[in-house]
């Protein structure tokens, strides 16, 4: 089969014919429809702390056709339309039972989307309710991860919200928050690109960041913001939401950073604000964001900004490490 190939750190991402993977008996092979690039791919391919042996095929946000099922798979049938999770546990333990295979000890985050073929355990796939299509529910890990920040942070109805970074996990927050009954929601952002997709996905204004950020903020949501949902993962926008929330408010960090930072404790302290850390989901947040995929102008589709095949890939992919009007871009690896 076709598949793009991680090297090594630093490299580029290399398209290569390999060996089609074999499903164990609790597995089903799925025949790749699309495949989303994330942010932490490009991590990924840069940060020595992720250890991606040479050889992986990475590419986590996939749905697809299942084509083959394991002899343990009682579940599935070959044919059906699937979205993956990528969080594999082992399937029996409590955690696993609970949807919450993130706290299984088994736990791996499954990569294998950038290529023809991939296999997956039957905990992971969530067969397509009949309005949605194959190609959409792409999207439903990171709509996932952004609404599980939004159930960590407690949202209450006509809440101010403010969310740094116009990336796709902050552009989804915003569509989640506004859904859950947030009153107001602002994204800052260091450029303009995103501002038609943020207002589509339900943010009040996208301010770019200037020295006057600190004042219109407040000007925007009527006050200062109930919770702040730190969506880049820099040093220092921790200390920044610190800065902006509400006393007594919530800072919820979905931002993905793999280096030092520091804040001063005594800013949070002083405000009593609630510091929260999200990461992954549970299966019934992929559920939801499965559902709301239905259709085909359902408002999340806005985040995708491109369509490539494997031997695209690659140019896109290192592209994508500098800012530009891109948003989500899938790749459809059955495409020529």
């Amino acid at each position: 089969m076709q598949a793009i190939v991680f090297n090594e750190l630093h490299a580029p991402l290399q398209l290569a014919t390999v060996a089609a993977p074999q499903p164990a008996a609790d597995e089903v092979l799925i025949e790749v429809c699309r495949c989303g690039i994330c942010g932490s791919d490009l991590h990924m391919t840069e940060d020595p702390a992720f250890s991606i042996s040479p050889g992986s095929i990475l590419g986590h946000e996939y749905s697809g056709r299942v084509v083959e099922c394991g002899s343990e798979v009682d579940r599935l049938r070959v044919g059906d339309h699937v979205a993956v999770a990528p969080l594999r546990g082992c399937g029996q333990c409590v955690s696993c039972q609970l949807g919450e295979p993130a706290w299984c000890r088994a736990f791996s985050l499954q990569g294998g989307g950038f290529a023809q073929l991939a296999t997956a355990k039957l905990h992971q796939c969530v067969v397509l309710p009949k309005g949605v299509g194959v190609a959409a529910s792409a999207l439903a890990e990171p709509l996932a991860v952004a609404l599980h920040g939004v159930m960590r942070a407690g949202l209450q109805p006509g809440a101010k919200v403010l969310i740094l970074g116009a990336g796709a996990i902050g552009l989804a927050v915003a569509f989640w928050a506004r859904r859950l009954g947030a009153g107001a929601v602002v994204i800052t952002d260091l450029a303009d690109w995103q501002r038609e997709r943020a207002l589509l996905l339900g943010a009040s204004d996208l301010l770019v960041n200037d020295a006057d950020l600190a004042w219109r903020i407040p000007a925007q949501l009527g006050g200062p913001p109930d919770v702040v949902f730190e969506c880049v993962g820099r040093p220092g926008l921790i200390a920044q939401a610190i800065e902006y929330v509400k006393p007594r408010g919530s800072v919820v960090i979905l931002g993905l950073c793999t280096v030092t930072d520091s804040f001063t404790p005594f800013r949070a302290l002083s405000k009593e604000v609630n510091l929260l850390t999200s990461a992954f989901f549970n299966h019934a947040e992929f559920c939801a964001a499965i559902d709301v995929l239905e259709g085909p102008y359902a408002t999340p589709l806005a985040l995708v900004s491109d369509t490539v095949t494997l031997a695209e890939m690659p140019k896109v992919f290192d592209a994508l490490r500098h800012r530009t009007h891109q948003c989500k871009v899938l790749v459809a690896p059955q495409s020529a």
